[in-house]
């Protein structure tokens, strides 16, 4: 990377400025990425395999996702550009084509995995086959994505985040008729491995919670929310509640997952076809209760809709700023629901691809946080914004022990 870009410009010139509850709402969509269908295979799976055993990479990577995403609203607010603009215009153009082919392959999985969660979801509520119910799944999404083009951001947040609180009820139900042991819950805090396979799974965990398109996506969306701030009070009032935006969103998130996965230690360890969204579901109907099984199916279908439409945007995002291209996203909409639909077809395994493509995710996390960390800690960058010393350190140690993960991941995986 280079240090060639334009001077920061604001996208959009802002008129009077929303107080308090107005200057919240990016951090909500964005979050929708951290509760989406691959988190759900993902905490099941460790749940119901591991117990209460990987609680604390949860916990861990929530923390880290609250630094990450505010430091990526920080960028779009401080700059106006979002993360894939500046990569477009400091990156010369064959390592830009590299970084743009590798964050494409991340929006792909990421596609993949929120329309076979709505497949799975409209399965189990109405008996849908995959295939349609994945061609379902993008055509709503499809006018999720219109309403936000004819009606705009704040509709469009609006919707997303009602999405958000049916997901929530729907994965946090169980909770009130599980029998949660308080002291396995208080053991999975501390931070242990049992076999290659909880790497693994951690891995998974990791891609489904910190995620690299809502790195890239977040940054947009602040941009487009706030326009160009002038520094000073102004900004500073901006840049508070949006500490507030993301704190508030990924408590929200944070808590999502935790209870998938206290859900599932709780009720599937042991249970035998649990190995699968669908077994997952059937084992919670029968275990907690027939309501509780299908408000777990609502939250599934409101998770992948509201994250394909979400993911879609992203993915726009990215070939905007790193192709420097503007695709509109109906028909981003379209071309990347072809892979999900072509597996569906194939009658893959759908739990195990919802859990292979967070592992994907989790590789392609560092190259969305190194140079967020990069450019928010450069003055040249961010002037009198840039990073404190004590962010700086803490965004480095985040990327490194992801760094670490994964390359564990790869030397488990290739020994074993």
């Amino acid at each position: 990377m280079t240090d060639t870009a334009a001077p920061p410009v604001g996208q959009r010139p802002t008129g009077r400025r929303a107080a308090g509850l107005g200057l919240l709402g990016p951090a909500f969509v964005a979050a929708i990425a951290y509760v989406d269908p691959g988190n759900v295979a993902a905490n099941l799976t460790a749940g119901a395999r591991y117990g209460y055993l990987l609680l604390w990479v949860l916990v861990a990577a929530n923390a880290s996702a609250v630094v990450v995403q505010y430091l990526s609203a920080k960028l779009g607010i401080v700059t106006g550009r979002s993360l894939p603009e500046l990569l477009g215009l400091r990156m010369r153009r064959a390592p830009r084509l590299l970084f743009w082919a590798q964050a494409e392959v991340v929006a792909a999985a990421t596609d993949v995995a929120e329309v076979i969660g709505g497949a799975l979801a409209l399965h189990l509520l109405f008996g849908v086959p995959l295939v349609a119910g994945g061609l379902i799944t993008g055509a709503v999404s499809m006018g999720i994505l219109l309403l936000q083009n004819r009606r705009g951001a704040r509709t469009f947040e609006a919707v997303v985040t009602a999405m958000l609180a049916v997901l929530t009820v729907g994965f946090c139900a169980g909770l009130l008729f599980a029998q949660v042991s308080p002291g396995a819950l208080v053991a999975g805090i501390a931070p242990r491995f049992a076999d290659s396979g909880s790497v693994l799974l951690a891995a998974s965990m990791l891609g489904a919670t910190v995620m690299p398109h809502a790195v890239y996506l977040h940054s947009a969306l602040a941009r487009d929310r706030h326009g160009d701030v002038p520094a000073g009070a102004e900004r500073r009032r901006v840049l508070a509640a949006t500490r507030w935006d993301v704190g508030l969103a990924l408590v929200v998130a944070g808590g999502v997952n935790i209870s998938m996965l206290v859900l599932a230690a709780a009720t599937l360890q042991g249970v035998d076809g649990t190995d699968s969204i669908p077994g997952a579901q059937r084992a919670i109907a029968e275990n907690v209760g027939p309501v509780v099984g299908v408000l777990f199916a609502i939250g599934l279908l409101a998770s992948g809709l509201a994250s394909t439409s979400v993911g879609c945007m992203a993915g726009a995002e990215i070939m905007h700023g790193l192709l420097r291209v503007r695709v509109p996203l109906v028909v981003r909409r379209l071309v990347t629901l072809v892979p999900a639909v072509v597996l569906l077809a194939l009658e893959a395994d759908a739990t195990q691809l919802l859990v292979i493509s967070q592992v994907v995710l989790s590789f392609g996390i560092a190259f969305a946080i190194v140079p967020l960390v990069t450019y928010t800690s450069r003055r040249s960058v961010m002037g009198a914004d840039v990073n404190a010393v004590g962010t700086r350190v803490v965004a480095w140690l985040i990327a490194a022990v992801i760094v670490a993960l994964n390359v564990a991941l790869i030397v488990l995986t290739v020994g074993g």
